[in-house]
């Protein structure tokens, strides 16, 4: 329904912050939903939008992983009295529509960075009884969910006597957080040691812009997490990667508990969990350094998490030797040797992939690990048919940090184009390099510990035999 512009309140969880932008833009362009922004603090879980139409707002909130809530915001202000005379400027005709005699209602009372008691919440209620309600109470499904916000920042050490800020307004929409829940790995039927947690893979698959009937690809797969997320939107998933115990569910365990692997563990299992096994195409043994697919191959997004050479290795098909013969009755068994796949090359291979297999507009998400002081832009991979257009940060450590880069192919490849992967950092040699650099620098640091305790010793020693 479109007609005259409301103000909403877009209400987030205040998990993966740096996340928010991409994710709602993305949604946006999929859905072309225009909205106006009235207030977007970076660091605050809430936004302030303007739209003429409700329906594009519940677009928004149908797709989300980071919002919580959508609100019809009725009003607002800095203190209590601010919000109340918002709230009675308010047209109430437009409040009656929803709050009639014939429509039953609840309020939500919610804080944030503060705890209130239920009687406490109650009394609050109770300080908007000037507003035009008539109908019944309903605490289960009722007609109209009010919700009445307070925000009294992010540090819980030092939590304000009254609220920075203060919102109420008629809910819209929730989120898609229930889908965390349902996709947990705790319950999963088959993950592996880097699995990547529903949360994280959601966004992806929202930042690919998935849509139902989109062909989605991930070539280093793995346990098939990103698969899983992207088939909850209708993608059908396809994916690759070099670990042939790994897509067989023959290593190890992930599970402290579990001692082997079952016999229904696998890629096409989980996706029998969820109920999305008609999504499901297949996943295949190869070597993404390789080329496997017909050059018309084309995907919608390709989604990937590539190893970084840590927890899991990097590998291609090679050898450092010479290349032995394989006889026509060993090929079946013949597994091949592996040598090094660096991370440099490994990007290069992936962008020139997504460059040559995506369709036109179409997108690769994938995380970038680096070290957090020597971070610059020139240091990220590119290609002259892939724009840059989100690149947001998961802090790993003191040290360390990955990226989430969406890149959206603009053109087709040319056999001229120039691709460069001098800036991109080697990201394990820099983290092993690292880890011996701290351990030499705290030998160097107990030695001269040492020696210092040494030389306070002698002085101490000479000094009471001068006396």
């Amino acid at each position: 329904m479109i007609g005259i512009p409301k103000r909403y309140l877009l209400w987030f969880a205040h998990e993966h912050v740096d996340f928010r932008i991409a994710e709602i833009e993305s949604i946006c362009e999929m859905y072309d939903i225009k909205v106006t922004t009235i207030l977007r603090p970076d660091e605050y879980p809430y936004w302030i939008i303007e739209s003429d139409s409700e329906d594009a707002v519940k677009k928004i909130a149908s797709r989300s992983i980071s919002l919580r809530s959508c609100i019809e915001l009725w009003g607002d202000g800095g203190s209590h009295e601010d919000l109340h005379r918002s709230l009675k400027e308010y047209p109430q005709e437009n409040m009656r529509l929803h709050l009639n005699n014939e429509k039953s209602f609840k309020v939500i009372v919610e804080t944030f960075c503060k705890h209130f008691s239920q009687d406490e919440k109650i009394k609050k209620i109770e300080s908007f009884s000037y507003l035009p309600i008539e109908g019944p109470v309903n605490l289960q499904n009722p007609d109209t969910a009010l919700m009445y916000i307070e925000y009294y920042g992010l540090d819980p050490n030092t939590i304000p006597d009254k609220p920075y800020h203060l919102f109420f307004g008629r809910l819209v929409a929730d989120g898609q957080r229930q889908l965390i829940r349902k996709l947990s790995l705790k319950t999963r039927n088959f993950i592996g040691n880097t699995s990547m947690d529903p949360q994280l893979s959601l966004i992806m698959a929202n930042q690919a812009q998935v849509k139902n009937g989109d062909l989605i690809l991930d070539p280093f797969v793995g346990s098939g997490s990103l698969l899983v997320a992207a088939s909850q939107f209708g993608g059908y998933t396809l994916g690759t990667d070099i670990d042939y115990l790994m897509l067989h569910a023959r290593t190890r365990p992930s599970r402290i508990s579990q001692k082997t692997r079952g016999k229904d563990e696998s890629i096409a299992s989980n996706m029998k969990q969820y109920g999305t096994s008609s999504y499901y195409i297949d996943v295949l043994v190869t070597d993404f350094s390789l080329p496997v697919w017909r050059s018309d191959m084309r995907v919608d997004a390709i989604i990937t998490d590539p190893p970084y050479g840590i927890r899991e290795a990097t590998e291609r098909v090679g050898t450092i030797k010479r290349q032995p013969v394989i006889d026509q009755h060993q090929v079946a068994s013949h597994i091949p040797s592996k040598i090094d796949y660096g991370l440099p090359q490994m990007f290069v291979d992936l962008l020139s992939f997504a460059a040559n297999h995506l369709c036109i507009n179409g997108r690769l998400v994938c995380w970038f690990p680096l070290f957090r002081e020597h971070y610059a832009d020139e240091q990220l991979p590119s290609h002259p048919c892939l724009q840059l257009i989100a690149n947001s940060e998961q802090i790993l450590s003191t040290y360390t940090s990955r990226r989430l880069l969406t890149y959206k192919k603009i053109r087709d490849p040319q056999d001229d184009d120039p691709i460069d992967d001098s800036n991109v950092l080697d990201f394990r040699v820099r983290y092993f390099g690292h880890g011996d650099e701290t351990r030499k620098e705290r030998r160097m640091k107990r030695a001269e510990q040492r020696a210092k305790n040494k030389e306070n010793w002698e002085k101490n020693i000479k000094s009471k035999t001068a006396r």
